[in-house]
């Protein structure tokens, strides 16, 4: 691959991660914080807000699926041999630790005695770290089976994606802890207080993947326009196609879930995801270069999430943010504090930075 084209492709994955995690970081700071005197769905710009935060986590989800992925079929080896699966091994590990860690339902660790049953519930539920650890598994036992079987990456990892999309619904009709423990019915449906079970959200990792992997196949995609025109136009494919299931939901049951339960707000979130990426991969072909800042903040989703969700909703040696000022601030108060957490996520990931250089240096 040739520096330029790896250029643009740095380009175009760090500004997506970026945006999904700067989006991140201020959607939970309003949330914890905007009080509820102020979350009126007929004011326009909440209403925007509240839609914009229903695609952080499609969004951030698909961009780890693409970033996982192009990483690893960037290596040309046999999977055996690729290092990348090695790391997305110990990635996944990390990650659910993370999680679970987030979670950890007593400072003692190892006393268990204080520890209630609602606590336990929180413990046993499944976020973000666990749902991309797992979705990070998934690829790789996807790309395994596409490289053995000499299949394309393309297909396996769509038809992998459409079984989570598609086992959604009938899956939330489930009472999975009927069949198995609590800790891992959380993975199925969102019954025991799980945000992100596994079915659909790991869907959007896969689906994230099929992109990851046309990165790596097509160095020089983002030379063309029409690439972007490409996304733009699978974007729309997938609104559309959730418009129609939604006319046929009316027609059908006389009333429509499409902004709670419904499999056609996936595909419409899927689709706007895309439409984002296309709006990034064209502002990418216009940049020769981004500020490092958006690079650090790129790589740096992990740190950034763990930290400021740990400041907001503490953690079992932390009681956060949330025990004081639990939706308790106006709008302006709320904006400031957002636009704080940010500026202190951007700083912390600058000082570390410069901590690694100068670690450099000396080792050096």
């Amino acid at each position: 691959m040739t520096q330029s084209s790896k250029k643009n492709r740095i380009i175009f994955i760090d500004l997506m991660r970026a945006f999904a995690v700067l989006q991140m970081v201020q959607g939970h700071t309003v949330d914890v914080l905007l009080s509820n005197d102020y979350r009126n769905m007929d004011s326009p710009i909440f209403n925007f807000w509240v839609f914009m935060r229903g695609m952080t986590a499609p969004m951030f989800l698909f961009t780890a699926g693409t970033v996982f992925t192009y990483l690893l079929r960037l290596v040309n080896e046999p999977f055996e041999t690729n290092p990348r699966v090695r790391k997305g091994i110990k990635r996944f590990f990390l990650l659910v630790f993370l999680g679970y860690l987030l979670r950890y339902p007593t400072p003692t660790l190892i006393d268990f005695s204080n520890v209630t049953s609602e606590e336990w519930k929180t413990f046993y539920s499944v976020d973000v770290l666990h749902l991309i650890g797992f979705g990070i598994l998934f690829l790789m036992m996807a790309a395994y089976i596409s490289e053995k079987l000499k299949l394309s990456d393309y297909k396996v990892f769509s038809i992998s994606a459409l079984i989570f999309f598609g086992l959604y619904q009938p899956f939330s009709l489930i009472d999975w802890q009927k069949y198995m423990p609590q800790f891992l019915a959380g993975y199925f449906y969102t019954g025991t207080g799980s945000n992100f079970p596994l079915f659909p959200w790991a869907g959007y990792v896969i689906a994230g993947g099929v992109l990851g992997s046309y990165l790596a196949r097509h160095p020089n995609v983002f030379k063309n326009i029409r690439f972007s025109y490409w996304l733009a136009g699978a974007g729309a494919f997938f609104i559309a196609l959730a418009v129609a299931g939604n006319q046929v939901e009316l027609a059908m049951y006389g009333q429509s879930n499409f902004w709670t339960t419904s499999p056609n707000l996936i595909l419409f979130r899927l689709g706007i995801v895309l439409i984002l990426n296309s709006i990034v991969s064209f502002i990418a072909l216009k940049l020769k270069s981004i500020p490092r800042i958006f690079v650090l903040l790129g790589r740096n989703t992990l740190l950034i999430y763990v930290v400021h969700l740990t400041i907001l909703y503490g953690c079992a040696w932390y009681p956060g943010l949330i025990t004081i000022l639990d939706k308790r601030l106006n709008v302006w108060w709320t904006i400031s504090m957002a636009l704080l957490m940010i500026i202190s996520m951007t700083l912390m990931v600058i000082v570390i930075n410069k901590f690694k250089i100068k670690f450099r240096e000396v080792a050096a």
